[in-house]
């Protein structure tokens, strides 16, 4: 039996998912793939309980959704997904930690926070490390990408696939940013901008001369309309998803760091599973993912346009500003690379090199 996805999720023209900002005209996002595959045998049935940190408007949560859809209809109803997204559930490092305790049965993390379990993770929180879209995606689906998710092996935390966060790129709402001299200040204050809790995010804004000011994702909006922050550095998707352009006056095309996305789910859920559902799931992680993919790409300079719309002044540096950010975060590179492991990072460098 061929079992095929009904496509009530439509983004262009009329939307009939309910969308958290008020789009004036949703961006033209390619359908889900059509769902083929025998239904597997039953093996019981599981409601998972996933948490994410971005909206319900999300590339995160529109593929998740699909995957929620893969599993239930190739089990026949067996196996729900139930998404609470927008941190309800807790940030990113919460979630996980939920996840070891089996109080939650998956997530959805950047890679940044989760290097507290796998060191070498910090490789992909080095700036400018992939300058393409397809050199990130070729490291992401290369024999290095599965040895750090094998990695998590022991944690309590089970790591299933990458996925696409994107490109950060730096806003604010007190300058326009062209040069790192724009970061530091010189004859004002320097930006304090939000980062991750990730020691590398830290190095780079304070080697660029910021206050860096690391915040659990969820509580970033009211710090950023209190004045607690200036700024704060996300995907062009999430900066719209998330409304920050009603806070923020200034956007800046840093593309400094590519984080990808890790499909998590606890080692205690995955034990439970039968191992044809864990075959399954496994699998839908990976068609998720490539979805996800495919909505980021296509959301990204959409989003931009969308926030330039919305009032927000966009700088899009040209090569030359971009190589002058490269070279004042060097620093960053001399102090984490013998701790992230120079090998992993010329090993990367090479696929780099070969995808170019």
């Amino acid at each position: 039996m061929t079992i095929f996805w009904r496509n009530t999720l439509t983004l262009a023209g009329a939307a009939t998912l309910s969308l958290g900002i008020a789009y004036a005209q949703a961006p033209d996002l390619s359908d889900p793939p059509a769902i083929e595959g025998e239904a597997v045998g039953d093996h019981g049935s599981h409601t998972l309980r996933m948490g994410l940190g971005l909206s319900d408007t999300s590339p995160q949560y529109l593929s998740s959704r699909y995957f929620a859809d893969i599993l239930e209809q190739r089990t026949e109803g067996r196996i729900t997904v139930n998404i609470f997204p927008n941190s309800q559930l807790g940030d990113d490092v919460q979630m996980m930690e939920m996840l070891q305790t089996g109080s939650l049965d998956m997530s959805y993390p950047s890679s940044s926070p989760a290097t507290t379990y796998v060191q070498e993770l910090a490789v992909f929180d080095l700036p400018f490390l992939l300058p393409s879209r397809e050199a990130a995606i070729a490291v992401m689906q290369s024999d290095t990408a599965q040895r750090m998710l094998d990695a998590f092996e022991g944690t309590g935390i089970k790591a299933l696939t990458f996925s696409e966060n994107g490109y950060r790129q730096l806003t604010n709402s007190a300058r326009a940013v062209e040069s790192p001299e724009d970061v530091a200040g010189l004859d004002v204050r320097g930006l304090s901008v939000r980062t991750m809790e990730n020691p590398v995010h830290l190095s780079i804004w304070e080697t660029l001369g910021a206050n860096p000011t690391p915040m659990a994702f969820g509580e970033l909006f009211s710090a950023m309309e209190q004045g607690v922050v200036d700024g704060q550095e996300n995907p062009w998707s999430t900066i719209l998803t998330s409304n920050f352009y009603e806070v923020q006056d200034y956007g800046s095309e840093t593309r400094h760091v590519y984080t990808p996305f890790i499909m998590m789910i606890s080692e205690r859920t995955w034990d439970r599973l039968a191992p044809e559902y864990q075959e399954l799931v496994q699998e839908a992680a990976r068609q998720s993912a490539e979805y996800e993919i495919q909505l980021a790409t296509e959301y990204d300079d959409w989003s931009r346009e969308q926030l330039e719309e919305r009032g927000m002044q966009v700088t899009r540096l040209n090569d030359e500003q971009i190589a002058a950010f490269q070279e004042a975060v060097q620093p960053v590179y001399d102090r984490w690379a013998p701790r992230i492991g120079e090998d992993l990072i010329a090993e990367i460098q090479s696929i780099v090199e070969s995808n170019q």
